[in-house]
């Protein structure tokens, strides 16, 4: 076996490698990035009625 291809096949893999985990990243960021801008707001008068529920039972 040739050291000198199984280095050179080492490197080509890593790159590929890291290629992978930077697209699997960007995707990722984009994905929260899109949710943030398009979610719909919630009702905080919801949020507040529950909460206040909860401390008046304690």
């Amino acid at each position: 076996m040739n050291t000198e291809n199984l280095l050179l096949s080492l490197s080509v893999m890593g790159k590929g490698m890291l290629g992978i985990f930077i697209v699997t990243g960007v995707i990722i960021l984009s994905v929260l990035a899109l949710n943030k801008l398009t979610s719909k707001k919630k009702d905080t008068k919801k949020d507040n009625d529950s909460n206040n529920s909860n401390d008046s039972n304690e």
